[in-house]
């Protein structure tokens, strides 16, 4: 990494002795050399291992780090032994790995120089604009017997920052320790989400990719459970540190959790987290407290033992190898689409609107370049004249059982013996469905073509388009009307709507009538008469009797009845009445009048149950669930059958029974204008 200012080699050689003589006093230069074989036994003999002579330095191995992985993700070891070998680590030598992140132009690979290897150029430093590590580079320090990993600093020029930033949460992944490295006078964001990215990362991915890892290469004993562990090394100038803004209940550490928290940012996968703030006065930087906390972490049980130094190798190659896919490197936008461009997605496709953000306000509706799939549950597709298509233009057709000259009831018998038509405003009748008794062609065969549409969510009937789904729906409206009329038929001898005929029936009958409301039991037989039984009056005495008591027909001229009417079993006679002085029933005709039409509308319902009966399998919407895939009601599961009907939402098209279907409201989006039966669901 690019490092500070006039840091170059020569300048600062002896930085690493004078600094350890402050942190240990019985540190001395002239003390004798160490052997290179003799283990680390405590931090003090960590931290004298570390002030290697002049002479030492130059016999030993090379001083170079070697490039571990390329900016492409390419490991450039091919086995274990390689990367044994070109790192210098000794057969079945266990190790721990360290690595440092951070923004380019940080300092970072300064900062390992110092604080592992006494400000020796072992990872390339320069002062240029340009970024002098590109991928990870690797050394390996045999006296604390560590691995230390330098990374591409973020944030720099590059056309793959994408793939950059995949490739730190790898090496990351296989690190024991961290460092976060930043030099700036208060803590930014991109630190906290470059770690919170981290942390998910390690929890969602790598744990698991680590674990089957070390298993399958013999590494079972060695637990990828302990995340890495994070030392945030943060430089200022100006500003005070974390440190001076703690207090008693509050420590940096806490204070960082708390950002990540009001950042809505994990942290939890990190097996500790230390801060350590340092505020620069000169010009040169003091690494004292870093290396101290680092030295202490590594021996500390919060990270994990020391391991073979080929598992490092084994698990990063396995994670690399895992985790190549192609991904897109773009760059991002300074203004991006969704500031301006219109969120809302077609439900079909999940194609976004191009349209500008409020265009529904200015009366434009939702547009779309991207071509739409058809999705049997919305029906999104509309009918294009045929004809007119092939002339370059662009008509809209849907069926019709019934013109706006028709009144209801003939638009009704209309659809019952011819069928539907569809017309085109510039062709005029293009397809009638009944031309034939057998062998009609489907409109699509020889009338319309059928065109894919968006379906937006909210739409409103002012920007939806009116053809969609209502030619769906014309052949059940029909069948709900003729349902509707027929049901308010058979409602007329129920309860509690025989209340109300009663006293209809009261208002038109004549005056010798017993009304109705003093009718408690049959006048010849005295049975009582509960709720539903049938109260019939006799023509001639005007009394309430049971059917079995009134079952007699005559007429009763004397009344005015000159036709069979009933009578009671009591006023019916062998010789039928003479109609000499028969009256004339001026009093009887209100009552005449509504027997007639009651008789009539029943005479209609029996005769539309047929039809309606015949024609609702194919009258029902295609979005509908058909009638003998419902064995259960959608809401409830409650099973259908004799004491429990099976009704359709209108919007979901689910089969459900009454009592979850209570609610009525308009479903534009299918066609419904006016108020339909709609589910507790969909309500």
């Amino acid at each position: 990494m690019n490092t500070l200012a006039g840091n170059v080699k020569h300048k600062y050689s002896n930085v690493g002795s004078s600094i350890l003589k402050s942190i240990d006093p019985n540190i001395n230069n002239d003390n004798p050399k160490a052997h290179a074989g003799e283990p680390i036994c405590n931090m003090s003999e960590g931290l004298q291992s570390l002030n290697l002579s002049d002479d030492e330095h130059e016999g030993s191995e090379s001083s170079e780090s070697v490039l571990l992985l390329d900016d492409c993700e390419n490991l450039r070891m091919n086995t274990e032994a390689s990367f044994l070998a070109a790192l210098n680590i000794p057969q079945n030598e266990k190790v721990k790995v360290v690595s440092i992140f951070g923004n380019t132009g940080e300092g970072k690979s300064y900062t390992l120089n110092e604080v592992f290897f006494n400000g020796e150029q072992v990872f390339r430093t320069s002062p240029s604009q340009t970024s002098c590590t590109l991928g990870v580079w690797a050394k390996y320090h045999p006296k604390l017997k560590l691995i230390c990993l330098d990374t591409e600093g973020a944030l720099g020029v590059s056309k793959k920052e994408n793939q950059r930033m995949r490739l730190h949460l790898k090496v990351l992944a296989v690190s024991d320790i961290i460092i976060y490295r930043t030099r700036a006078e208060r803590l930014h964001r991109d630190m906290y989400s470059f770690l919170g990215d981290a942390s998910k990362a390690y929890k969602d991915h790598f744990s698991s990719a680590l674990t089957k890892a070390l298993s399958k290469n013999d590494g079972d004993k060695l637990t990828s459970a302990i995340g890495p562990g994070v030392v945030i090394f943060h430089e200022t100038r100006l500003t005070d540190t974390l440190h001076d803004s703690a207090n008693l209940t509050q420590s940096a550490e806490d204070i960082l959790r708390s950002t990540f928290a009001d950042l809505k940012l994990p942290c939890d996968a990190f097996s500790f987290l230390k801060y350590v703030g340092v505020r620069t006065h000169g010009a040169r930087t003091s690494f004292k407290e870093l290396r101290v906390a680092l030295l202490d972490k590594l021996e500390s049980t919060e990270v994990r033992t020391r391991r073979d130094a080929k598992y490092v190798y084994l698990t990063l190659k396995s994670i690399n190898d895992k985790f190549k896919n192609q991904i897109s490197n773009t760059t991002p936008q300074m203004y991006l689409p969704a500031f301006f461009t219109c969120p809302e997605k077609c439900q079909s496709c999940k194609s976004s609107c191009n349209m500008s953000v409020g265009h529904k306000e200015e009366g434009e509706p939702h547009q779309s370049k991207q071509d739409c799939t058809f999705q049997h549950q919305y029906q999104n597709y509309v009918y294009l004249c045929k004809v007119c298509h092939r002339n370059g233009q662009r008509n809209i057709v849907k069926p019709s059982y019934q013109t706006m000259t028709d009144s209801s009831w003939s638009g009704y018998f209309s659809y019952a013996w011819s069928g539907y038509v569809i017309e085109c405003p510039r062709c005029g009748e293009i397809y009638r469905s009944r031309q034939h008794w057998y062998g009609n062609k489907s409109p699509e065969d020889v009338a319309v073509r059928t065109e894919v549409v968006h379906v937006w969510p909210g739409d409103t009937p002012r920007f939806q388009d009116r053809s969609l789904f209502g030619s769906q729906n014309s052949a059940q409206k029909v069948l709900d009307g003729v349902t509707m009329f027929t049901e308010v038929i058979a409602s007329v001898g129920s309860q509690p709507k025989r209340l109300i005929s009663d006293w209809a029936a009261d208002k038109i009958a004549p005056s010798y009538w017993r009304p109705n409301n003093e009718i408690k039991e049959c006048f010849k037989c005295n049975a009582p008469f509960v709720d539903g039984d049938k109260k019939h009056h006799c023509r001639a005495c005007g009394e309430g009797f049971c059917e079995g008591c009134s079952s007699r027909r005559q007429p009763v001229p004397a009344r005015g009845w000159h036709e069979d009417v009933r009578v009671c079993d009591d006023c019916y006679r062998e010789e039928p009445p003479s109609l000499t002085n028969a009256a004339d029933g001026a009093e009887n005709r209100a009552r005449q009048i509504g027997e007639t039409v009651i008789n009539s509308i029943s005479a209609v319902k029996s005769v539309l149950d047929i039809p309606r009966d015949y024609i609702k399998e194919t009258a029902r919407p295609a979005y509908w669930t058909p009638d003998v895939e419902c064995s259960a009601c959608a809401v409830c599961s409650s099973a259908f059958g004799a004491l429990r009907a099976l009704h359709h939402c209108r919007e979901c098209g689910k089969g459900v029974c009454d009592d979850c279907s209570g609610a009525r409201k308009p479903v534009p989006l299918r066609g419904w204008d006016g108020p339909v039966r709609v589910c507790n669901h969909c309500r």
